[in-house]
C-alpha cells in the first residue's frame, strides 16, 4: 500500500492548474465532516482492533467510504489510497486519504482528531486539506496557491533563525525511542526554547501558521503525512523526512519554517 516515488522535490513548482483539485479536495472533506461528527463520542461507536493493534471505528469506514463515492464520481480515472480500504487504480494523480487521523483521540472522545486527503501527481503532493471539524478548523493549500486557514486567511510560518528562541514538537517519546533517536531527541530538546508532543496532524499547522519551528515524528505512513505536505510548503516551510530526503516512503517526517531546517538536520545527524 504505497504511493509512487517522488519524481521531483517537494518544493518543485507546478505547472498545472490545481484551482479544481483544490475546490474538489474541500468537498471531500465537507463530506468527510458529515460522516464524521455524528459517531464522535457516540456511545455506540464500534470500535475493532485491527492486526497491526491500532484501532478502527465505524466512523473511519464510513467517512473513507464517503469520500470514495464522490472520488469514483468525480475522478474515475485517478487512484486512491486510503487507510482502510488500501490501493484502488493505478495513475500518476492519486488521491491519499486517512479518513480519521487520531482514531485513538476520536474515539476517546478527544477533539483532536482530523481528516487528511491529498492529491499527489507523480508522486509529489500537490493538494492538500486538513479538516479538524470537532473544533471547528481547517486548513488547505495546492502547489503555487498558497495555504489557508478559517476566514479564508493565508498562513505562513515563523522567521525565528536562532535555536534557542525555537519552539518544537516532538510526538512522543516513545516514537523516538523506537526509532533509536533518544540521543537526538535530548539535543533537539536541549537545544531549543521549548518543546512539546502535541501530537497528530495539529502541530504541522501550527508550524504552517508560524507558531511552531519544527515538528518531527517517526512511523508514520503516506496517509498520515501527504496532506501536510502541501500546506507546510505553501506555507513557506520545508517538509521532509527525517534523514532530510524528499520521500513519502521513509516512515518519518521533519517540517520546519526552513530557515532552520538544515540546522536541525545538522542537529539531528551530527557528522
Amino acid at each position: 500500500m504505497t504511493s509512487p516515488s517522488a519524481a521531483a522535490s517537494f518544493d518543485a513548482p507546478y505547472e498545472g492548474d490545481l484551482h479544481a483539485d483544490l475546490d474538489l479536495a474541500l468537498w471531500l472533506a465537507d463530506a468527510a465532516d458529515a460522516a464524521s461528527m455524528p459517531r464522535f463520542d457516540a456511545p455506540d461507536l464500534d470500535v475493532q482492533a485491527k492486526p497491526d493493534a491500532t484501532f478502527v471505528t465505524d466512523a473511519d469506514l464510513a467517512t473513507e467510504e464517503a469520500i470514495r463515492a464522490i472520488l469514483a464520481a468525480e475522478r474515475p480515472d485517478d487512484s486512491v489510497l486510503g487507510e482502510e480500504f488500501g490501493t484502488t487504480g493505478d495513475s500518476n494523480r492519486q488521491w491519499i486519504i486517512d479518513p480519521i487521523d487520531g482514531t485513538h483521540n476520536y474515539l476517546k472522545g478527544i477533539p483532536m482528531w482530523t481528516t487528511l486527503i491529498a492529491l499527489a501527481i507523480d508522486g509529489v503532493p500537490r493538494v492538500g486539506v486538513v479538516s479538524q471539524p470537532a473544533i471547528g478548523r481547517r486548513w488547505w493549500a495546492a502547489s503555487g496557491l498558497g495555504a489557508w486557514t478559517n476566514g479564508p486567511k493565508r498562513i505562513a510560518v515563523s522567521t525565528v533563525a536562532e535555536l534557542d528562541k525555537a519552539s518544537v514538537s516532538f510526538q512522543s517519546i516513545e516514537q523516538w525511542r523506537d526509532a533509536g533517536e533518544l540521543d537526538a531527541l535530548e539535543r533537539l530538546t536541549s537545544s531549543v526554547w521549548r518543546d512539546r508532543g502535541y501530537g497528530d496532524a495539529w502541530p504541522y499547522m501550527l508550524l504552517a501558521e508560524g507558531r511552531l519551528e519544527l515538528v518531527a515524528e517517526f512511523g508514520v505512513k503516506e496517509y498520515d503525512i501527504a496532506a501536510l505536505i502541501p500546506i507546510v510548503t505553501e506555507a513557506g516551510g520545508k517538509f521532509s523526512a527525517y534523514s532530510g530526503a524528499d520521500s513519502l516512503s521513509e516512515r518519518s517526517s521533519l517540517a520546519t519554517n526552513r530557515v532552520l531546517h538544515q540546522t536541525f538536520l545538522d542537529l539531528l545527524h551530527p557528522s
